[in-house]
């Protein structure tokens, strides 16, 4: 909010509570800073925002507290700022869709698969590219035979990541150094989702691209590389990314070398279009000093000013006003 052109565009800040009410909130970004200290939160302030009665029009309109009805106007486009479950999952751009309103990022299809990474790992592989071992394993079938899925944890090795299957910012992510762990640790994955996901872990750097689509059917593009250093915790954890800023630091550009920076640009487009990506992705690797593993896909970034995705394409020539200018230009385009 703080970084849009606001001479362009006409910003109409929607926020959804805990409870899934979509409210109007005020264009004010230090409303929404990142503070440790107490981080925020959309406040149920008794406006309710109301999508479009169909998708013949694009008009929004809101209800104040006092009951109160007015129009917001006509909307160009959409900009799904979330992350987790019900924001980059492809529930909100399925909404968007049948609201008949042009969003940034992409699809349903590609949403889903990027937040699910048993299905994304299925994806890349079948595409040729490297992912680290794993086995899914659900609530039900844990609870049902957990012995068989200690022999299939076994076969993997430690250490592993116990991780649920859809979250978001390493919620719910656990790394399991001896057995006696991975009880503890499907524990807190289940508690975010009905399926985990039980990964080998891959000793390397942490070393991450943004893509974006490119411009009248042209290859995606792709940033330079950036390199998560963990210094404080066992690795890159949802504490290390937002709330310890001495947890970790994050480099970009980072040092590789010309053919190792386009071995990796080239995995990273590959992996966006495999999943059926469109407008951004942060493509996340460990890279061993010889191959280079895709650890996750992310279809919507983290987007602070000094999140990954931003500081690359700024290391990269582009503004990060100018990265939010092209991504709703892309939205404006996309043909769904």
């Amino acid at each position: 909010m703080s970084a849009i052109d606001t001479e362009k565009y006409t910003v109409i800040p929607i926020g959804i509570t805990r409870d899934g009410a979509f409210t109007l909130q005020p264009a004010d970004p230090a409303l929404f800073a990142m503070n440790p200290a107490a981080m925020p939160e959309v406040v149920d302030n008794g406006t309710r925002v109301h999508w479009p009665e169909s998708a013949v029009t694009r008009e929004l309109t809101v209800t104040d507290a006092a009951g109160a009805t007015r129009s917001l106007g006509t909307v160009d486009v959409a900009f799904p700022i979330l992350h987790g479950p019900f924001g980059e999952d492809g529930t909100v751009q399925g909404l968007l869709e049948l609201s008949g309103l042009p969003y940034v990022g992409s699809g349903v299809l590609a949403s889903a698969l990027g937040m699910d990474k048993h299905f994304a790992k299925t994806v890349l592989q079948a595409a040729g590219v490297a992912v680290a071992p794993w086995v899914r394993v659900t609530a039900d079938s844990w609870r049902d035979d957990s012995e068989l899925w200690r022999e299939k944890a076994r076969a993997l090795g430690l250490p592993l990541f116990v991780k649920p299957a859809r979250a978001g910012s390493s919620v719910g992510v656990s790394k399991v150094a001896e057995w006696s762990g991975l009880d503890a640790a499907l524990d807190i994955a289940f508690a975010e989702d009905s399926a985990a996901l039980i990964e080998t872990a891959i000793v390397g750097r942490e070393i991450e691209v943004g893509v974006i689509s490119g411009r009248d059917g042209g290859p995606p593009r792709v940033s330079l590389a950036g390199e998560v250093i963990v210094t404080g915790r066992d690795f890159y954890d949802y504490a290390a990314k937002y709330l310890d800023d001495s947890a970790a630091f994050l480099v970009c550009p980072t040092e590789l070398s010309d053919a190792e920076l386009l071995e990796l640009q080239f995995l990273a487009a590959r992996a966006f279009e495999a999943i059926g990506g469109s407008g951004l992705a942060r493509v996340d690797f460990f890279f061993t000093g010889s191959q280079f593993i895709v650890n996750e896909l992310n279809t919507m970034p983290g987007f602070t000013p000094i999140s990954m995705f931003p500081k690359c394409w700024q290391a990269s020539g582009m503004s990060y006003a100018d990265l939010i200018d092209e991504l709703i230009q892309l939205g404006l385009e996309t043909v769904r």
